[in-house]
């Protein structure tokens, strides 16, 4: 499996993916997520890829194998919108190809692409691939995607991302979201591609590889941490008093447990019954 993260800014794009990639906890190996189109001063797309490691490669070898000219591809797409639909037609494409051969081995088609970038001309936008080769686009109020395992990186991003979020923030951002879901989980794993885009730069100008050795990686892992520790020492234990004693909206019926009845004859001697909810339904609702 894989983790990707892809952030759309004011300010330009952040993306970054693991390199994991693994058939069990026994084979597990390296390739690396991020494919790179660049024509300095015409066009920059950023290429991410999660799923079927064989039925991504495919499609990735059919973006940038294509040799037919009149045909759009991420070379001569006149805009994003159009890049995006050319990835969604290499995924029908390899589809059509295999899908059926897959399915009688039992392999689903699971695959999903993040595809970002700027071509001269209009401004940089970002889009989400998913395996029937349809696509959605970022928008102000949604302005960053993930695929693979991003359940464990989703919180950190939704609590401080906003398309007004600097380049900087956003790719240490990515980084904590991605610390948090290499800590939860052992199918993503280092390196990491980090890539960050500068609006109309129309060239890379941010790149880094981080892995275990890298001193920022190693001072996010360890910074955060610690904070998380630090913040949750800092929060107040429960006051049950207070906490018991407060009834919620729906009344005080509803501020005790819900108790299954205790079987017939199987209650102490004098002890008091507690009132179960089915009892209390019986006794208030007319038969």
């Amino acid at each position: 499996m894989t983790y990707c993260v892809a952030m759309r800014l004011d300010a330009g794009l952040v993306f970054l993916s693991d390199s994991r990639t693994n058939a069990g906890v026994d084979h597990v190996s390296t390739f690396r997520k991020m494919t790179v189109f660049e024509r300095a001063g015409e066009r920059v797309l950023v290429l991410l890829s999660a799923g079927n490691l064989a039925i991504t490669q495919a499609v990735r070898l059919v973006l940038t194998e294509s040799a037919n000219p009149d045909q759009p591809s991420l070379w001569n797409a006149a805009n994003l919108h159009d890049a995006a639909r050319a990835v969604g037609d290499a995924v029908r494409f390899v589809h059509a190809r295999d899908a059926r051969s897959l399915d009688e081995f039992g392999v689903d088609f699971n695959c999903s692409f993040i595809l970002g970038g700027q071509i001269a001309g209009e401004r940089s936008r970002l889009f989400q691939i998913y395996a029937a080769g349809n696509f959605i686009e970022t928008s102000p109020t949604n302005p960053y995607f993930q695929i693979g395992e991003f359940k464990y990186g989703k919180p950190i991003i939704d609590r401080v991302v906003t398309p007004a979020t600097s380049l900087d923030e956003g790719a240490k951002c990515a980084l904590i979201s991605m610390d948090s879901t290499l800590r939860s989980n052992i199918s993503v794993g280092l390196p990491l591609d980090l890539l960050v885009y500068e609006e109309n730069s129309l060239r890379v100008t941010r790149f880094a590889l981080l892995d275990s050795e890298n001193a920022y990686y190693r001072m996010i892992h360890g910074t955060w941490g610690e904070r998380l520790k630090q913040v949750f020492s800092e929060i107040p234990d429960p006051d049950w008093q207070h906490l018991a004693g407060t009834a919620p909206a729906a009344g005080r019926a509803m501020a005790q447990p819900v108790y299954a009845p205790v079987p017939a004859g199987d209650a102490a001697p004098g002890a008091a019954v507690p009132q179960t909810l089915a009892q209390d339904f019986d006794r208030k609702v007319p038969r």
